[in-house]
């Protein structure tokens, strides 16, 4: 995925990934870089790492959706590098609110975006993470229907 490092977006994200440890100072950045996003990839960009700072679920999967949506407008081949990951954040959502149907579709739409993925320890783990979390919803779909 290519991020153009002198975006001011992305400029304020980067200064909020290096805070993520003080998350009310991190929260800043995000927030900051939500309210300076003035196009669908900025707001995807800034609304990926709003979700990464949220305290419920519930508003974890807002903003994963919201991100997922921007970028779903984006006609750059590049951004499609993105899709597994989006779609992994918003099952593993789905997978903790019990809502194993939804996980599993949001599991496998990732999966059919992998191969945008490139082949580095990154893009390994999110397609484990994907293949993992499509076997758990799984697993629990089946348990529930047995019970």
């Amino acid at each position: 995925m290519f991020f153009d490092a002198e975006n001011h977006v992305v400029k304020l994200c980067a200064k909020g990934i290096e805070l993520e440890g003080e998350p009310e100072k991190a929260s800043y950045y995000y927030r900051k870089a939500w309210d300076a996003a003035m196009n669908n990839e900025e707001r995807f960009i800034a609304a990926h790492y709003v979700a990464r700072i949220q305290d419920t679920t519930f508003e974890k999967v807002k903003w994963d959706q919201i991100a997922l949506n921007e970028a779903l407008t984006i006609e750059k081949e590049y951004v499609k590098a993105a899709f597994p990951s989006l779609y992994l954040n918003l099952g593993k959502c789905y997978e903790d609110m019990t809502d194993f149907k939804m996980a599993m579709e949001y599991y496998e739409q990732g999966l059919t975006f992998s191969n945008y993925l490139n082949d580095d320890g990154y893009s390994k783990m999110i397609k484990a993470g994907l293949e993992a979390g499509l076997q758990r919803a799984t697993s629990k779909m089946e348990v529930g229907r047995n019970q």
